[in-house]
């Protein structure tokens, strides 16, 4: 990539990470960016740096506005690998002697992170510096999504450069949010659901910190994806929204099969919740992928989850996808669970237990089938898609 002028002064300077396909457990079939950006100023500061593996390209794409060795300062938003693993190579181009801006756990963690003694100097909440022309406030963040998590604010030009939140793992040439157009939101979706939904709470007391600090924020530079320059709103009402957890008319019938029945069972839960009128998804786990089934329960009613009994319990597949949306905590919602079996049957049982642990209100007792289900097991199955679908319309 080369260096793309953002602002007067202000310039992308990230790389493209085309071929990644998964990002700690979160499919990346779109790959993914690591933003950096440089401001040319009386001071030149370098925001972030990038992974590891991208140091020299990094590097590159800064030769390519000023000598590298003119950075004055380099700020740390976050010290995650995808955003801080280029550090070392860059300070030591750069003057390892150059001070390094974070915040207090950023220092620390820096610090664990690199053997290296880098000039690490934590900011305090608040704290402004000028860079000449312009100023740059910090605002801790801690915990979207590390303890160490800060934005770094331009005041001049009211940029926002907000480290993970608002991003998406998506690589294209379509730099910013006008560009790209509506099709990034199911992007900004998927990266909320899935990293930042933990923390929804945290979330609508930073925008509400932000609303009282009279932040004129014109434009968002997160550290993955595109820059939100025409309407930054839209993605902050959308954080706004789905922190909120007020979920739609909508059901999702989560399941994994082994001979078949606990999909016939699935999909006639599935066709008795359409005929209560709610929106309804089945999905097949080993069709799909976790972070793909999280996205599609951020905004569900009704978490519906189907296993077979393997070895007196619940398929693995089952066992992975229940245990991942319970890290997320999502709240606000209705669960059911239902099963096949052959001679113990003790799935479903451990399903509705999951769905307690993760604060669901159970809809109803749960639905066993042994075997194969004939044709009154399939009635059975429609009529329990109506009861939850009756639960999620009230």
């Amino acid at each position: 990539m080369k260096p793309v002028e953002i602002a007067k002064g202000v310039y992308h300077v990230g790389v493209h990470d085309w071929n990644i396909r998964d990002f700690h457990g979160y499919s990346t079939e779109k790959g993914t960016s690591y933003n950096a950006f440089l401001i040319v100023d009386e001071k030149i500061v370098l925001i972030d740096a990038v992974k590891k593996e991208f140091a020299d390209q990094l590097l590159a794409n800064i030769s390519q506005v000023v000598d590298p060795k003119k950075i004055d300062m380099v700020i740390s938003n976050h010290t995650e690998m995808d955003h801080s693993g280029g550090l070392p190579r860059v300070m030591h181009y750069i003057g390892e002697d150059k001070p390094v801006l974070c915040s207090k756990m950023g220092k620390k963690n820096l610090s664990q992170h690199f053997s290296q003694d880098l000039n690490y100097r934590a900011v305090e909440n608040g704290e402004e510096i000028s860079l000449g022309g312009r100023s740059l406030v910090f605002l801790e963040t801690r915990m979207l999504h590390w303890p160490d998590s800060m934005f770094t604010f331009d005041k001049t030009n009211g940029i926002l450069f907000s480290s993970d939140a608002f991003g998406q793992h998506y690589a294209g040439y379509e730099m910013f949010d006008d560009v790209i157009g509506n099709a990034i939101m199911a992007h900004a979706k998927k990266y909320f659901a899935n990293i930042l939904l933990l923390y929804a709470p945290k979330i609508l007391k930073l925008v509400e910190q932000v609303t009282q600090m009279g932040l004129d924020i014109r434009m968002i530079c997160p550290d993955h994806g595109i820059i939100w320059r025409t309407d930054p709103a839209k993605i902050i009402n959308a954080y706004v929204a789905w922190s909120q957890q007020e979920p739609l008319n909508k059901a999702v019938v989560v399941y994994d099969t082994m001979w078949k029945s606990t999909r016939i069972m699935a999909e006639a839960i599935a066709d008795g919740i359409a005929e209560a009128g709610v929106a309804v998804k089945p999905i097949h786990i080993r069709s799909s992928h976790r972070s793909e089934i999280m996205t599609e329960l951020l905004d569900a009613r009704a978490f519906v989850f189907g296993s077979p009994t393997l070895n007196n319990n619940i398929f693995p597949t089952v066992a992975d996808v229940l245990t991942y949306v319970k890290g997320l905590k999502p709240k606000n919602r209705l669960g059911a669970a239902f099963g096949s079996y052959g001679w113990s049957g003790e799935s479903v049982k451990i399903i509705q237990a999951e769905l307690e642990a993760m604060g669901a209100q159970i809809i109803d007792k749960g639905l066993r089938i042994q075997y194969v289900p004939d044709a009154d097991a399939v009635a059975q199955c429609v009529d329990f898609g109506r009861r939850i679908g009756q639960a999620v319309n009230e």
